[in-house]
């Protein structure tokens, strides 16, 4: 059963829609991530945020346009991501995620898509997962939103190519070690064990 969209997703869709047409109308390259680009490829709705991957020489100018367009800047300590606000909504020029920098071959693994009467480049579903699986620490252990959004768009992922790109993560493995238990990955090959 589809998860219902929270409360404030038209909201949040709109502030990608302002966001979008003022980083395309100034041609900075970007494109759609995290969230919204798994709903974007039928996987479930979020509340979270607008996640927009840019490149690394391209992310302050980004955002500087959004400023210019009405957004609120913040510049977080995080060294691998600009915050820029709409309200209450909040935009993520990401562009050094876990798993490395956004570069041309993230760009050349991207689709355009019609989303929510917006053509946008919407990342690889492969690339949004390697980030989040990165992202899982020993503060935040938490599968369950990674094993909704593996479950719902299984088809579309390349699980060897993303288990290859994570293999140095203990996390990663135990969500391999979950995910196929749960009959939810299935691999071509099963990779050899990393010896730390």
């Amino acid at each position: 059963m589809p998860s219902a969209p929270p409360e404030n997703f038209n909201d949040l869709l709109g502030t990608m829609k302002r966001a979008s047409a003022a980083l395309r109308e100034a041609e900075v390259e970007f494109m759609l991530g995290g969230g919204l680009a798994i709903w974007a490829r039928g996987g479930p709705p979020t509340d979270h945020d607008v996640d927009f991957y840019v490149r690394e020489v391209d992310a302050a100018r980004a955002l500087e346009i959004l400023v210019h367009a009405g957004f609120r800047q913040e510049r977080p300590p995080e060294d691998w991501l600009y915050k820029a606000w709409d309200g209450h909504n909040l935009v993520d020029l990401i562009f050094r995620p876990a798993g490395g920098p956004i570069e041309d071959d993230h760009f050349a693994r991207a689709t355009p898509m019609e989303v929510n009467a917006q053509r946008l480049l919407v990342a690889s579903i492969d690339d949004v997962l390697v980030t989040k699986l990165l992202a899982i620490t020993e503060q935040e252990p938490d599968y369950r939103a990674i094993l909704e959004v593996a479950r719902s768009l299984r088809e579309q992922v390349d699980w060897n190519d993303v288990e290859a790109r994570t293999k140095q993560s203990p996390f990663a493995r135990a969500f391999f070690t979950l995910g196929e238990g749960l009959g939810i990955v299935e691999r071509r090959t099963v990779l050899r064990p990393v010896h730390v």
